[in-house]
């Protein structure tokens, strides 16, 4: 019989094998399920329960022929700025970057491949002209190149740390002074490898955080306190804004990964991490300096509108 596989990536760490091949095949989970029970689908050789989680690596496969299966429609993606080597986007929270591998869902290259501004550049064939990312949960500013020599003029600036990238974000808590600078190493957790923490052996990782205002919010019988505060890296790691703010005692709203008491998320009707990219500044390809900024994104203004 015909086996097809599929390498998890980091994205996919710690789901259940089911939820990964749903979302690897496009095929319903049910489905999966069906071939789960019938022994069907292995993790690295291995006959998987369909409770079974799978870790970065690993490779999941499928012993037989599953149906075809499109990836769905990806939405429209506000293009902030175009040139013929670079463009700036605003990405809606929930959109993945790119491709990991064998993955079937919407991303933000097919966005811009529906649309007619394929990104283009760079050694890998599933992220062209990919330069940066941010989470899939968070929102904003993100810069694509076009062509290879847009690639090359962004890629050495994101490695060296010579852009501006400044987000805003919602936490619980209050800082104390109201701006701080946070010198911590960034290491992947050991106890949950879907996560990083701060600790010794990490990567080096600065982060600048100042309050922009400070609110209560009602939660049963107690009110809470809740800040919003605006985030400039000067290094990029994966998750350094989480990880940062939560070392401070300051996790993201709805950011339940990192600590976030889930209670306060939904009484303001977030649904996902309070983090939006709002800034970004960096180099063109004439030399000059390109500064953009986008605004806060409707399900995040809600603090405004809650007593």
């Amino acid at each position: 019989m015909d086996e097809q596989e599929w390498v998890v990536t980091e994205d996919f760490d710690g789901q259940r094998v089911d939820a990964f091949l749903a979302a690897s095949t496009g095929s319903s989970r049910a489905l999966v399920q069906q071939l789960i029970q019938a022994q069907l689908v292995g993790i690295d050789g291995a006959v998987v329960a369909k409770s079974e989680r799978v870790r970065t690596g690993q490779v999941v496969s499928i012993t037989g022929t599953l149906p075809e299966a499109t990836k769905p429609q990806p939405p429209v993606v506000d293009i902030v700025y175009a040139d013929k080597d670079i463009m700036v986007v605003n990405k809606p929270p929930g959109l993945a970057v790119h491709d990991g591998a064998g993955v079937r869902v919407a991303t933000l290259v097919d966005a811009l491949i529906a649309q007619g501004m394929p990104p283009s550049g760079g050694p890998e064939p599933d992220r062209p002209g990919i330069v940066h990312r941010i989470d899939r949960d968070t929102s904003g500013l993100l810069a694509v190149a076009r062509t290879q020599a847009g690639y090359d003029c962004l890629r050495p600036q994101f490695q060296h740390h010579s852009t501006h990238r400044e987000y805003w974000a919602l936490c619980q808590g209050v800082l104390d002074p109201p701006s701080v600078t946070i010198d911590a190493p960034i290491v992947r957790s050991p106890s949950k490898r879907t996560t990083y923490t701060t600790g010794e052996g990490g990567r080096p990782s600065v982060t600048h955080v100042s309050t922009l205002a400070t609110h209560q919010v009602r939660v049963g019988a107690e009110y809470r306190d809740i800040s919003e505060v605006i985030v400039t890296l000067e290094t990029g790691r994966t998750h350094q804004v989480r990880v940062h703010l939560r070392a401070l005692h300051l996790p993201l709203i709805g950011d339940e990964a990192y600590g976030a008491d889930m209670r306060l998320a939904k009484k303001l009707g977030i649904t996902r991490q309070a983090l939006h990219a709002r800034r970004l500044t960096f180099t063109g390809m004439d030399g000059e300096t390109l500064d953009f900024e986008c605004p806060i994104p409707d399900d995040l203004t809600v603090i405004h509108e809650v007593h």
